[in-house]
């Protein structure tokens, strides 16, 4: 039976005692008895001899040989330095600086220099590696107050799946640091290394690659995952889940040289990157030496982590491990150290959904995703795709109808109802799930806090489609204030013709020509975006709810009623059929607000809900009798 780890709460909370064994897995909470003395960068010196602690295997902390090279000066800007130097012992032959290392700490004499961090990339010779120096780690990860709005994902209205695929994409365009100018890196102590002056060197240091573990994952989901992170200097592997109750048997406390976890998806899917323990100081943990993506405060959850075994390769030399229970908060990400207090987890967004079949049993998968505006939809995004990929069919056609909500603390939920029937419509089901999300963590007003979501997935593999053919009415003298049926033919993706009448009420002040227009409601969406064309930052969070939940639905047919009268949207609401007065008052008076004129006002609106998701748009002009 797989380990549960479901440990969520506040962060903040000083634990100074020791945890006790708990089914089989010793979990500690370090206490430091004395301060671990540290050596100055001025103090290294080229020739020293020095002793690393990472795990290889399990659970058990093993020294390896450092032999200092030198100092790189100023090597990913102005006073940030890196100890380079080349380790020995354990694997370290074969497999070179092995991803998973980052963080590992180094000792001189009993005295902490830093973390091994760097290496320089794939097919190196010898493991060279660079090692943050310690008090770079430290000044950098100060303990502040909460994130400020920072990196997100940007997204627009309207939604579609190529937008927040794109979207996603480019927020996760980064390269974590390196030397961009050879000239400005010093090396000092040494003329060269292994034929590379330090510009050079400098140049080709990378941050160790950190293991993103990922179980759970089908391989196109997991593929994914991979083009996202590994640009970016993970490593991503379908490893093994996390290890069963007994395999973990932790040596005491959280120590240097342990190795940690970072999670950011738990339960029925679970993915998370692991590395190194550099330093605790009391309740406070070091980590890493290089960033996991430079995001400043964070709150991730901080695990255990059991290392199962140390995979050589020429490419990327890598440690296969598991992320354990939570023991703290991840709370700093930043350019030299991944920076956390032991105590609770943080906050996570709870996931629940119901998949119903048409061919088979109902099942519920539960699973929580990091609370991140950066790593929130991503990780949802891809939480959602995989279970709908591991379920159904992944090539031809499938129809997907898609309820629930979001809850959003402090307003209203988020509504979920519509259907996705085309060759992609896992996509599609997953991007309309995560896109409001997504914009409501975006907001600029407030800070946004999901608190959960709940959805039920009912599908087919039968394809539910339909174009709208033609509309036309059978009244040859439609007059005002009448109520005429307007008849509306749909096409099935067999073939089959549906024909549909809807009573159009024509209200009574209405003169001249109007028009009856029919469309479906990605194109209505498009069409009232257009209209408002309201700036995010001039909305509430509630205006921005209401509008999510006004999106139109493509199992709908929409139908207005048009006529010459003009309208206006003030403030992100639609006015219709102003009168001319009114209009006059606040076209002068456009500073007092957000205001835009409309070409035609709305006489009345109707909804024609169909068993397809229907495409297609028709207007008609209709005559009106004196």
């Amino acid at each position: 039976m797989r380990a549960r780890r479901f440990s969520f709460g506040l962060p903040g909370a000083l634990l100074t005692a020791v945890v006790g064994i708990t089914v089989g897995i010793t979990v500690g909470i370090s206490v430091v008895t004395a301060a671990t003395p540290e050596m100055g960068i001025d103090e290294i010196r080229p020739g020293m001899e020095a002793v690393g602690h990472t795990v290889f295997s399990g659970t058990k902390v093993e020294d390896f040989k450092v032999h200092v090279l030198g100092v790189l000066e100023n090597v990913f800007g102005t006073r940030r330095n890196l100890i380079l130097a080349r380790l020995e012992g354990g694997p370290l032959a074969n497999a070179g600086v092995i991803a998973g290392m980052s963080g590992s700490p180094v000792y001189v004499d009993g005295r902490l220099i830093g973390a091994v961090s760097y290496a320089l990339g794939s097919f190196a010779k010898e493991p060279i590696a660079g090692i943050t120096p310690i008090g770079e780690m430290t000044d950098a990860t100060t303990f502040g107050g909460g994130r400020p709005p920072g990196a997100r994902v940007q997204l627009e209205l309207p939604f579609t799946p190529e937008s927040v695929g794109a979207a996603l994409r480019k927020a996760f365009s980064w390269n974590r640091p390196f030397a961009d100018t050879p000239e400005s890196v010093h090396l000092v102590g040494t003329n060269a290394v292994d034929g590379l002056a330090g510009g050079q060197l400098g140049m080709a240091l990378r941050p160790i690659a950190t293991p993103l573990v990922m179980s759970g994952f089908e391989p196109r989901v997991a593929d994914l995952l991979s083009a996202a992170f590994s640009s970016q200097g993970f490593v991503p592997t379908g490893a093994a889940a996390a290890a069963r109750a007994g395999e973990m048997p932790f040596d005491g406390p959280l120590k240097p040289g342990d190795a940690v976890g970072i999670m950011l998806i738990n339960g029925d899917l679970e993915m998370g990157a692991t590395g190194t323990v550099t330093h605790v100081d009391g309740n406070r943990v070091y980590a890493f030496g290089h960033p996991l993506y430079d995001l400043g405060p964070i709150e991730f959850p901080m695990t255990r982590a059991y290392v199962y075994t140390v995979l050589p390769s020429l490419f990327s030399s890598l440690k296969v491990s598991a992320t354990s229970e939570v023991i703290g908060t991840f709370s700093q990400d930043r350019a030299t150290a991944v920076a956390g207090t032991l105590g609770p987890g943080p906050r996570m967004i709870p996931v629940s959904l119901t998949l119903e079949q048409s061919r088979g049993p109902s099942r519920t998968f539960r699973f929580s995703v990091i609370n991140d505006q950066l790593f929130s939809p991503l990780m949802t995004y891809a939480a959602l795709l995989n279970t709908l990929g591991s379920y159904e069919r992944q090539y031809g056609a499938a129809t997907f109808a898609v309820h629930g909500e979001a809850r959003v603390e402090g307003h209203e939920p988020i509504a979920f109802d519509d259907l996705f029937s085309t060759q992609q419509s896992a996509v599609d089901a997953s991007a309309y799930v995560v896109a409001p999300l997504t914009y409501l963590l975006g907001s600029d007003r407030e800070k946004v806090q999901v608190d959960g979501l709940d959805l039920t997935i009912r599908s087919t593999e039968e394809p539910m489609t339909a174009t709208l053919e033609r509309v036309w009415i059978d009244d040859p003298r439609p007059r005002a204030g009448r109520t005429v049926p307007l008849k509306i033919l749909m096409r099935t993706y067999r073939g089959d013709d549906i024909i549909k009448t809807l009573p159009i009420a024509i209200p009574s002040h209405a003169t001249g020509s109007i028009s009856v227009v029919v469309t479906d409601g990605a194109r209505l969406n498009q069409t009232e975006q257009r209209e408002i064309r309201t700036p995010e930052q001039q909305r509430t969070v509630d205006q921005v709810i209401k509008s999510l939940n006004h999106l139109r639905h493509n199992s709908t047919l929409y139908v207005r009623l048009l006529g010459s009268d003009g309208g206006a949207v003030v403030d992100g609401e639609a006015l219709s059929a102003l009168p001319p007065s009114v209009l006059a008052v606040l076209e002068a008076d456009r500073n007092g607000g957000s205001f835009n004129a409309l070409r035609s006002a709305t006489l009345g609106e109707w909804e024609l809900p169909t068993d397809h998701a229907v495409t297609g748009a028709r207007t008609l002009t209709i005559a009106l009798q004196n």
